[in-house]
Protein backbone atom coordinates (compact mmCIF):
# COMPACT_ATOMS: atom_id res chain seq x y z
CA UNK A 1 0.00 0.00 0.00
CA UNK A 2 1.39 3.41 -0.99
CA UNK A 3 2.23 5.65 1.97
CA UNK A 4 0.69 9.11 2.11
CA UNK A 5 2.96 11.99 3.12
CA UNK A 6 1.51 15.38 4.02
CA UNK A 7 3.50 18.53 3.23
CA UNK A 8 2.63 21.46 5.48
CA UNK A 9 2.07 24.80 3.73
CA UNK A 10 2.47 28.01 5.72
CA UNK A 11 2.04 31.52 4.29
CA UNK A 12 5.50 32.12 2.82
CA UNK A 13 6.36 28.46 2.18
CA UNK A 14 7.94 28.20 -1.28
CA UNK A 15 9.33 24.67 -1.50
CA UNK A 16 6.07 22.79 -1.04
CA UNK A 17 5.46 21.94 -4.71
CA UNK A 18 9.06 20.79 -5.19
CA UNK A 19 8.76 18.62 -2.09
CA UNK A 20 5.45 17.12 -3.19
CA UNK A 21 6.95 16.15 -6.56
CA UNK A 22 10.14 14.75 -4.98
CA UNK A 23 8.16 12.64 -2.50
CA UNK A 24 6.13 11.19 -5.35
CA UNK A 25 9.39 10.36 -7.15
CA UNK A 26 10.42 8.60 -3.93
CA UNK A 27 7.30 6.43 -4.10
CA UNK A 28 4.82 8.25 -1.88
CA UNK A 29 1.39 9.69 -2.40
CA UNK A 30 1.97 13.32 -1.42
CA UNK A 31 -0.59 15.96 -0.53
CA UNK A 32 -0.50 19.49 0.91
CA UNK A 33 -1.59 20.25 4.49
CA UNK A 34 -2.73 23.83 5.11
CA UNK A 35 -1.23 25.33 8.27
CA UNK A 36 -4.62 26.57 9.49
CA UNK A 37 -6.11 23.09 9.68
CA UNK A 38 -5.89 21.65 13.23
CA UNK A 39 -5.31 18.11 11.99
CA UNK A 40 -2.87 16.11 9.87
CA UNK A 41 -5.72 13.91 8.69
CA UNK A 42 -4.96 10.42 7.43
CA UNK A 43 -1.30 10.90 6.47
CA UNK A 44 1.44 8.41 7.32
CA UNK A 45 4.21 11.02 7.59
CA UNK A 46 4.55 14.80 7.72
CA UNK A 47 7.14 17.03 6.04
CA UNK A 48 7.63 20.70 6.89
CA UNK A 49 9.28 22.10 3.74
CA UNK A 50 11.53 25.07 3.11
CA UNK A 51 10.58 28.68 2.58
CA UNK A 52 9.84 31.68 4.76
CA UNK A 53 6.90 30.72 6.96
CA UNK A 54 4.97 33.86 7.92
CA UNK A 55 7.72 35.91 6.26
CA UNK A 56 10.27 34.85 8.91
CA UNK A 57 8.99 37.74 11.03
CA UNK A 58 10.45 37.90 14.54
CA UNK A 59 12.74 34.99 13.59
CA UNK A 60 12.32 31.95 11.32
CA UNK A 61 9.68 29.57 12.67
CA UNK A 62 8.73 31.74 15.64
CA UNK A 63 5.22 32.44 14.34
CA UNK A 64 4.75 29.17 12.45
CA UNK A 65 5.03 27.21 15.70
CA UNK A 66 1.64 28.67 16.71
CA UNK A 67 -0.17 27.61 13.52
CA UNK A 68 -3.09 25.26 14.33
CA UNK A 69 -1.54 22.36 12.43
CA UNK A 70 1.52 22.32 14.68
CA UNK A 71 -0.38 20.99 17.71
CA UNK A 72 -1.51 18.11 15.50
CA UNK A 73 2.05 17.61 14.23
CA UNK A 74 3.30 17.46 17.83
CA UNK A 75 0.64 14.86 18.73
CA UNK A 76 1.47 12.88 15.59
CA UNK A 77 5.18 12.91 16.48
CA UNK A 78 4.50 11.94 20.10
CA UNK A 79 2.62 8.90 18.80
CA UNK A 80 5.67 7.86 16.78
CA UNK A 81 4.67 9.33 13.43
CA UNK A 82 7.51 10.25 11.04
CA UNK A 83 8.10 14.03 10.87
CA UNK A 84 10.78 15.77 8.81
CA UNK A 85 11.60 19.49 8.72
CA UNK A 86 13.66 20.75 5.76
CA UNK A 87 15.49 24.09 6.13
CA UNK A 88 12.70 26.44 7.31
CA UNK A 89 10.92 23.30 8.50
CA UNK A 90 13.94 22.51 10.69
CA UNK A 91 13.71 26.01 12.14
CA UNK A 92 10.00 25.47 12.88
CA UNK A 93 10.71 22.17 14.65
CA UNK A 94 13.28 23.77 16.95
CA UNK A 95 10.98 26.71 17.71
CA UNK A 96 8.16 24.26 18.48
CA UNK A 97 10.40 22.30 20.86
CA UNK A 98 10.20 19.12 18.81
CA UNK A 99 13.97 19.23 18.33
CA UNK A 100 16.64 20.71 20.61
CA UNK A 101 18.90 23.65 19.86
CA UNK A 102 18.30 26.56 17.52
CA UNK A 103 19.28 27.97 14.15
CA UNK A 104 20.98 31.35 13.91
CA UNK A 105 22.41 33.49 11.11
CA UNK A 106 25.21 32.01 9.05
CA UNK A 107 28.67 32.84 10.32
CA UNK A 108 29.38 34.73 7.06
CA UNK A 109 26.19 36.81 7.51
CA UNK A 110 25.42 35.93 3.89
CA UNK A 111 22.77 33.81 2.24
CA UNK A 112 24.34 30.51 1.13
CA UNK A 113 22.90 28.74 -1.91
CA UNK A 114 24.97 25.96 -3.46
CA UNK A 115 25.40 22.18 -3.56
CA UNK A 116 27.30 20.74 -0.59
CA UNK A 117 28.54 17.31 0.41
CA UNK A 118 26.94 15.85 3.53
CA UNK A 119 27.97 12.65 5.26
CA UNK A 120 25.50 10.25 6.84
CA UNK A 121 26.61 10.20 10.47
CA UNK A 122 23.95 7.89 11.94
CA UNK A 123 21.25 5.52 10.75
CA UNK A 124 19.17 6.05 13.91
CA UNK A 125 16.49 8.13 12.21
CA UNK A 126 13.63 7.75 9.78
CA UNK A 127 15.62 9.92 7.34
CA UNK A 128 18.70 7.70 7.32
CA UNK A 129 17.46 4.22 8.29
CA UNK A 130 18.99 1.72 5.88
CA UNK A 131 21.50 4.25 4.55
CA UNK A 132 25.16 3.35 4.98
CA UNK A 133 26.83 5.36 7.73
CA UNK A 134 29.68 7.34 6.19
CA UNK A 135 28.00 7.66 2.80
CA UNK A 136 28.48 11.10 1.21
CA UNK A 137 25.53 12.75 -0.53
CA UNK A 138 25.55 15.81 -2.77
CA UNK A 139 22.58 18.00 -1.79
CA UNK A 140 22.02 21.79 -2.10
CA UNK A 141 21.64 24.23 0.77
CA UNK A 142 19.80 27.55 0.53
CA UNK A 143 19.60 29.53 3.75
CA UNK A 144 20.63 32.63 5.70
CA UNK A 145 19.68 31.21 9.11
CA UNK A 146 21.25 27.77 9.02
CA UNK A 147 23.93 27.89 11.71
CA UNK A 148 22.90 25.19 14.19
CA UNK A 149 23.73 25.86 17.85
CA UNK A 150 23.06 24.09 21.14
CA UNK A 151 24.55 23.95 24.62
CA UNK A 152 27.30 21.51 25.59
CA UNK A 153 24.93 19.16 27.41
CA UNK A 154 22.64 18.87 24.38
CA UNK A 155 25.59 18.30 22.07
CA UNK A 156 26.88 15.54 24.33
CA UNK A 157 23.44 13.89 24.27
CA UNK A 158 23.26 14.13 20.48
CA UNK A 159 26.67 12.40 20.28
CA UNK A 160 25.93 9.72 22.86
CA UNK A 161 22.58 8.81 21.36
CA UNK A 162 23.62 8.85 17.70
CA UNK A 163 21.25 11.72 16.95
CA UNK A 164 23.51 13.71 14.65
CA UNK A 165 22.27 12.23 11.39
CA UNK A 166 24.06 14.39 8.79
CA UNK A 167 27.30 16.40 8.83
CA UNK A 168 28.77 18.84 6.31
CA UNK A 169 32.01 17.76 4.66
CA UNK A 170 32.86 21.47 4.40
CA UNK A 171 30.84 23.62 6.78
CA UNK A 172 28.94 26.35 4.84
CA UNK A 173 27.35 28.18 7.78
CA UNK A 174 29.32 27.72 11.01
CA UNK A 175 27.08 25.05 12.56
CA UNK A 176 28.57 23.49 15.68
CA UNK A 177 30.26 20.16 15.00
CA UNK A 178 29.46 20.56 11.26
CA UNK A 179 25.88 19.51 11.99
CA UNK A 180 23.57 19.44 8.97
CA UNK A 181 20.76 17.39 10.52
CA UNK A 182 19.63 15.93 13.84
CA UNK A 183 16.82 13.76 15.18
CA UNK A 184 14.90 13.38 18.42
CA UNK A 185 15.59 10.59 20.90
CA UNK A 186 13.11 8.24 19.21
CA UNK A 187 14.50 8.93 15.73
CA UNK A 188 11.07 9.73 14.25
CA UNK A 189 11.48 13.53 14.15
CA UNK A 190 14.30 14.86 11.98
CA UNK A 191 15.45 18.32 10.94
CA UNK A 192 18.00 19.08 8.24
CA UNK A 193 19.15 22.23 6.48
CA UNK A 194 20.05 20.74 3.04
CA UNK A 195 17.19 20.40 0.53
CA UNK A 196 16.81 16.76 -0.61
CA UNK A 197 13.93 17.73 -2.89
CA UNK A 198 16.40 19.80 -4.93
CA UNK A 199 18.49 16.69 -5.54
CA UNK A 200 15.76 14.38 -6.79
CA UNK A 201 16.18 14.45 -10.57
CA UNK A 202 19.21 14.08 -12.89
CA UNK A 203 18.29 17.42 -14.46
CA UNK A 204 18.90 19.02 -11.07
CA UNK A 205 22.46 17.68 -11.00
CA UNK A 206 21.97 15.00 -8.34
CA UNK A 207 19.49 12.35 -7.24
CA UNK A 208 21.14 11.89 -3.85
CA UNK A 209 18.18 13.51 -2.11
CA UNK A 210 16.03 10.54 -3.07
CA UNK A 211 18.19 8.34 -0.84
CA UNK A 212 16.87 10.26 2.16
CA UNK A 213 13.32 10.77 0.92
CA UNK A 214 12.92 7.06 0.14
CA UNK A 215 13.92 6.29 3.73
CA UNK A 216 11.15 8.62 4.92
CA UNK A 217 8.64 6.97 2.59
CA UNK A 218 9.70 3.55 3.88
CA UNK A 219 9.20 4.76 7.44
CA UNK A 220 5.78 6.12 6.51
CA UNK A 221 4.86 2.75 5.07
CA UNK A 222 6.14 0.89 8.11
CA UNK A 223 9.04 -0.72 6.24
CA UNK A 224 11.85 1.16 7.98
CA UNK A 225 13.52 -0.25 11.08
CA UNK A 226 15.39 2.40 13.06
CA UNK A 227 18.27 0.83 15.06
CA UNK A 228 17.95 1.25 18.80
CA UNK A 229 21.64 1.62 19.67
CA UNK A 230 24.11 4.46 19.09
CA UNK A 231 25.53 4.56 15.57
CA UNK A 232 27.35 7.89 15.38
CA UNK A 233 30.48 6.11 14.23
CA UNK A 234 31.88 8.90 12.07
CA UNK A 235 32.01 11.32 15.00
CA UNK A 236 35.41 12.93 15.38
CA UNK A 237 34.72 15.00 18.45
CA UNK A 238 33.24 18.46 18.79
CA UNK A 239 34.08 20.82 15.96
CA UNK A 240 32.95 24.43 15.88
CA UNK A 241 34.42 25.36 12.51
Amino acid sequence: MTATVGVVVFPGTNCDHDTLVALERAGARAEPLWHGTPSVGHVDAVVLPGGFAHGDYLRPGAIARFSPVMAAVADFAAAGGPVVGICNGFQVLTEAGLLPGALQKNRSLRFVCRPVDVQVASDRSILTAGVEVGRVLRIPVAHFVGNYICDERTLAELHAEGRIVLRYAENPNGSIDDIAGICNAAGNVVGLMPHPERASDPLLGSTDGLVLLRAVVDAAGGAACVPSGPADVVSEGVRTA
